[in-house]
């Protein structure tokens, strides 16, 4: 009882810290920022509509019988949230979704992906008090769900004082997030425990937040949605996109890549082009203003790239995907997927998209943000880790010059996702019990 006493006393002490430094920093940041909101239109609109300027208008009048706010930060989180807002939509129809993003990026990938799938996009609310308290007063939500991290103190805050529950999707704690933890317990453990219930991807994590002194009642491990990504059938294979390409016997695409190991990526595929000229790459950078650095990069290697940005066409060479939500269509041409984030340190991105398509995927040794997933695929044959340029060729060629061999990759690669399916239903049946 002392301990309890304790941690709400350091953690509201916190809190009212936090909104202090608020109103001594704001004044100071008002002027520049304001500045730079008028000048550029784009961060105008969404700085006014992040503070709700606009919200009012947007509001229908109400003819469902509850209301789901949906929160995920960028693209990473929209794409692990979709397979469950597809579930939401069909098994939930007489409630109302209400989506947001923080990112501009996740806004652009949300309003392509999720615009029929839920009832309003909006921008997420800064984090002051006021701010809150007019959305969550024009939208009422009956349920506020997070999509693994983001959390923002005084809006977490406000919904337990306003008694809204809250629901943590696809929950994941990182080594160097769980030492952060462990470290500020005083002031994460509260936030923890706002949460109505804790879904957490895997038992580790589950066991990360027990050792956090988290009420293993309020903790269920449910999956990762990831796994509940549609499993295309061989129809759904060569699906329409925006961009042509030249023709080619095989299609390697490299997706969600980021700097260090793009050049890693090249000189493996200029190694490769000699043996197997008509093997074709697309890259499709995870940040997408990069289009041009890695035209400029493909050409210190003499090779020809063009970009969606400039022409939705491919390069002799290779093609670079820098357009939002395009990457899905762009697996389902593939013959052979590389997963990036991987090579370099930055926890690799979702494996299971190319997975669905009955594809090999190939991945480097840092997939920490997805590592059941990764470790199942591996396990399965349906996958191959490679540490570095040299096992990443030696791969590719053994896949490219071996046709059983690669289809027998991507049957266990589809395997391995479809036997982990049946998450989002168990999302579900946990919401329902929340409403």
């Amino acid at each position: 009882m002392v301990q309890l006493f304790k941690f709400n006393f350091l953690y509201y002490t916190m809190i009212i810290l936090y909104n202090i430094l608020q109103l001594f920093l704001l004044p100071l940041l008002f002027l520049p920022l304001a500045v730079v909101i008028l000048l550029v239109p784009e961060y105008r609109f969404r700085t006014m509509r992040r503070l709700g300027f606009g919200l009012q208008s947007g509001t229908k009048k109400r003819t469902k019988q509850k209301t789901i706010w949906i929160h995920a930060l960028s693209v990473g989180e929209i794409t692990s949230a979709l397979p469950l807002l597809s579930g939401l939509r069909k098994k939930m129809p007489e409630t109302e979704l209400i989506f947001s993003t923080t990112s501009k990026t996740g806004a652009e990938l949300a309003e392509k992906l999720l615009h029929d799938k839920v009832d309003r996009i909006i921008p997420f609310p800064f984090d002051i008090l006021p701010v809150i308290k007019k959305f969550l007063s024009v939208l009422k939500p009956d349920l506020f769900i997070l999509v693994e991290t983001n959390f923002q103190p005084n809006f977490i805050s406000t919904l337990k004082q306003q008694n809204i529950p809250i629901l943590l999707v696809n929950g994941r704690i990182s080594e160097k997030s769980f030492r952060s933890y462990k470290r500020f317990s005083f002031f994460f453990k509260p936030l923890l425990t706002s949460f109505q219930t804790l879904s957490m991807q895997t038992e580790k994590d589950k066991d990360k937040l027990i050792s956090l002194d988290i009420d293993h009642r309020q903790i269920q491990t449910l999956g990762n949605l990831n796994y509940d990504t549609p499993l295309y059938s061989a129809s759904g294979r060569h699906q329409s996109v925006s961009f042509s390409l030249p023709m080619y016997q095989h299609l390697l695409v490299a997706g969600s890549t980021h700097q260090g190991e793009e050049r890693i990526l090249l000189q493996s595929y200029r190694q490769l082009k000699k043996k197997y000229p008509l093997l074709y790459l697309i890259i499709a950078p995870q940040i997408i203003s990069r289009g041009q650095e890695l035209q400029s990069l493909a050409a210190t290697m003499d090779l020809t790239a063009n970009r969606h940005s400039r022409i939705n066409a491919g390069g002799k060479d290779l093609f670079i995907l820098d357009s939002i939500g395009e990457l899905n269509s762009a697996y389902s041409h593939a013959d052979i997927a590389f997963i990036g984030g991987s090579l370099v340190k930055k926890g690799g991105h979702n494996p299971v998209e190319p997975a669905s398509y009955t594809i090999p995927v190939l991945y480097g040794p840092h997939m920490e943000n997805f590592s059941e997933i990764s470790d199942a695929l591996l396990r399965s044959g349906g996958a191959i880790m490679v540490r570095d340029q040299n096992e990443l060729t030696a791969a590719l060629q053994n896949i490219l010059k071996d046709d059983q061999h690669r289809q027998k990759m991507g049957d266990a690669a589809r395997a391995c996702a479809s036997s982990r399916q049946g998450v989002v239903e168990r999302h579900i049946k946990v919401i329902k019990e929340i409403l």
